[in-house]
C-alpha cells in the first residue's frame, strides 16, 4: 500500500521551503523546533528520499523536495476547498461586484485577498465601471454588489468612506495655470466629470477637456506629464500629483461618500458574505485613520 501524505507534515514542509530554515518554520505553524524536525524525518521515511540539504545557516531543497513542494502546495488547496466547501456547502457559486477604475487599486485588492482565502470555490467577476453607471444597472441585475461614489445626504446605498474630493495636477509642471484649463476627466457617466464642469462653469473660467480615459493608470500618466488637471479622492493622489485648492484658483468640491450598493440577489450567501468582508474592511481602514 502506498504510503499517506500527512497534511500536517505538508504544511510544514511547505513553511521550511518558504523561509529556508527549521526555526522560522517552527514559528510559523507553532511547533518546537524539534517537533519539526521529527515531523521532517517522518516525512523523508514516507517519501523514501532526503528532502533538503544544508545550505549556510539554513536548509535548501533537494531535487525530490522540489518535485514534492509542487505536489503539497495543491494537497493543501484542495484540501483547504475540501473543508470550507464540507462547511458551507452554499458558499460556492458567483458574485459580481462593480467599482469605479480609480478605486480598484485602493480599496479591492484587501477585500479579495481576504475573500479568496476564506471561500476559494467563490468565483469574483470584478466590472469596472463609473458610479453613476453601477447606481443605474445594480437594481436591473447586472451586478450583485457595487461600491460607488454619492453625494453627502443622496446616499442610496450603506455608507461605507467619507472622502474630500480634490482637484490635482503634476508637481513638476503648470498645467494649472494655462488658459483655458485642460481638464483631464474619465469618460462621460463619471461623477467627478459632473462635479468638476459645474464647478468651473459656475466661476466662469474657461476649461477644455483635454483628454477623457476610462483608466485611473491613463488619468495618473496623462497628469503627471503636465497635460492637464483632474479631480479625485485625496487618499489616491499618487506622489507625482499635488493637490490644487482656492490659491491656485480652484473651486471646492463636494464631498465624496463612498457607497455599498446590493442587488436583488444580495440575499445569497457568497454575495451576503463578500459584503460582510467588504463592509469590515472599511471599518479596518476607517480605524486606522482614527
Amino acid at each position: 500500500m502506498a504510503s499517506i501524505l500527512d497534511t500536517d507534515q505538508l504544511q510544514t514542509f511547505v513553511a521550511i521551503a518558504d523561509t529556508g530554515g527549521f526555526t522560522r518554520a517552527a514559528e510559523i505553524v507553532h511547533r518546537s523546533q524539534s517537533a519539526v524536525s521529527m515531523q521532517m524525518k517522518k516525512l523523508e521515511e514516507r517519501i523514501g528520499h532526503p528532502l533538503f540539504e544544508k545550505s549556510g545557516r539554513g536548509v535548501q531543497l533537494t531535487w525530490d523536495g522540489e518535485i514534492l513542494l509542487a505536489y503539497a502546495r495543491r494537497i493543501l488547496k484542495l484540501h483547504e476547498e475540501a473543508v470550507v466547501t464540507l462547511r458551507r456547502p452554499d458558499m460556492v457559486g458567483s458574485v459580481r461586484i462593480g467599482i469605479p477604475d480609480d478605486y480598484v487599486a485602493a480599496y479591492l485588492p484587501g477585500i479579495l485577498v481576504s475573500f479568496a482565502s476564506t471561500f476559494p470555490l467563490v468565483q469574483v467577476e470584478v466590472i469596472c465601471e463609473p458610479s453613476e453607471y453601477l447606481m443605474e444597472t445594480i437594481n436591473k441585475g447586472k451586478v450583485d454588489l457595487a461600491i460607488v461614489t454619492e453625494l453627502p445626504g443622496n446616499e442610496k446605498g450603506e455608507i461605507l468612506r467619507r472622502e474630500a474630493t480634490v482637484w490635482a495636477g503634476s508637481r513638476s509642471h503648470f498645467a494649472h495655470e494655462i488658459d483655458p484649463l485642460p481638464l483631464v476627466l474619465f469618460q462621460q457617466g463619471c461623477i467627478f466629470r459632473s462635479w468638476a464642469l459645474k464647478a468651473l462653469d459656475e466661476i466662469n473660467r474657461p476649461y477644455r477637456i483635454a483628454y477623457s480615459s476610462p483608466s485611473i493608470t491613463g488619468i495618473e500618466a496623462i497628469v503627471g506629464a503636465g497635460l492637464g488637471v483632474t479631480v479625485l479622492v485625496r487618499s489616491i493622489l499618487s506622489e507625482g500629483m499635488q493637490e490644487l485648492t482656492q490659491r491656485e484658483g480652484f473651486p471646492e468640491l463636494p464631498d465624496s461618500v463612498i457607497t455599498l450598493l446590493r442587488g436583488p440577489s444580495a440575499a445569497s450567501p457568497p454575495i451576503a458574505c463578500l459584503s460582510d468582508f467588504i463592509l469590515s474592511h472599511f471599518k479596518q481602514l476607517q480605524a486606522r485613520v482614527t
